[in-house]
């Protein structure tokens, strides 16, 4: 069994409690206190202070040794709490203040291979000189090198990922919505319906619509007339086929045609169903008692006719 060095006298006796429980668990385990330090995180030198009663372990280093010999953490947590108030004040002495920091002296490098039976034997099972002043390491300050800071620094690396990704689906989303506003213009219309384009040539017989590329606007004169008692624009052939918002040719025209003599103005007369001409139309149904849903059907014909 390793040899330890007496805590010192005026060491609290609820720290003393503490020190001597790691030390106990240390020593059932059978390891070395460089063996401790690879299998918890925390040097040797900080856990020869730990041990030595020189400085209060972090909370962090007590659950580690607790799992590392298979003990309760939580009766060493609470000895560690209880023990921690009898620190107040040491962990702010500087090393200056105490006794040297390692029995061989600062500066000098670590004896590595000792001859059996001496003190420095204890040393190479990591239980040899312990520190005597309460001095405060850089490492504890910073805290155990655990996997815990991996797990940190992967969940802030998977937060900007995320942003990222997020970030790329609004900036889709923004360029689909911006190429959806001209689908009127490429021959379709707010609801998705694909405006009717016929192959046939344009204003031939009862068509409904023009040709949407390959030549210019073609142009409608409105010749309003009453023929068999309804009046007629002489513009398109149809009396009843349904006409709606995105649709052009010479029905259209025709529509606008007898809007006009209605004494609702569709804007110009250029076969388009644009949005003067749907304004057109709801008006005209209102005034007519129709169901207004800016579409020309039968209905709407028929009182543009009538």
């Amino acid at each position: 069994m390793p040899r330890w060095k007496a805590l010192s006298a005026e060491l609290d006796p609820r720290a003393r409690q503490l020190v001597t429980e790691l030390r106990r668990l240390k020593d059932r385990a059978g390891l070395s206190t460089r063996q401790l330090a690879a299998k918890t995180g925390y040097s040797t030198t900080s856990w020869e202070r730990y041990l030595g009663g020189t400085s209060l372990p972090p909370a962090e280093a007590v659950e580690a040794l607790a799992r590392v010999v298979g003990a309760d953490p939580v009766r060493l947590l609470a000895l560690r709490e209880v023990a921690a108030d009898t620190w107040t004040g040491r962990r702010a002495r500087q090393p200056s203040e105490t006794e040297p920091e390692a029995a061989w002296g600062p500066g000098t490098p670590e004896p590595a291979g000792p001859g059996p039976g001496t003190e420095a034997e204890a040393d190479e099972d990591g239980d040899g000189p312990v520190l005597a002043g309460p001095v405060v390491s850089a490492e504890d300050a910073e805290g155990p090198r655990t996997p815990g800071r991996s797990l940190r620094v992967a969940l802030v690396a998977g937060t900007v990922a995320l942003v990222l990704a997020v970030s790329s689906a609004v900036l889709l989303v923004l360029r689909l919505g911006h190429d959806g506003g001209d689908d009127v213009t490429h021959g379709t219309d707010r609801r998705g319906r694909a405006a009717a384009v016929s192959d046939a040539p344009t204003g031939s017989p009862g068509s409904g619509t023009a040709t949407a590329t390959g030549t210019p606007p073609p142009t409608y004169t409105c010749r309003v007339t009453r023929v068999g008692g309804l009046w007629v624009a002489g513009v398109g052939r149809t009396r009843d086929a349904p006409v709606a918002f995105g649709d052009i040719g010479p029905d259209v025209a025709e529509a606008q045609c007898l809007l006009r003599r209605a004494g609702v103005s569709p804007g110009g007369i250029d076969g388009m169903f644009g949005p003067l001409t749907l304004r057109a139309v709801r008006t005209f149904q209102e005034r007519s008692g129709l169901v207004v849903d800016g579409m020309i059907g039968p209905h709407t014909w028929k009182a543009l006719h009538g």
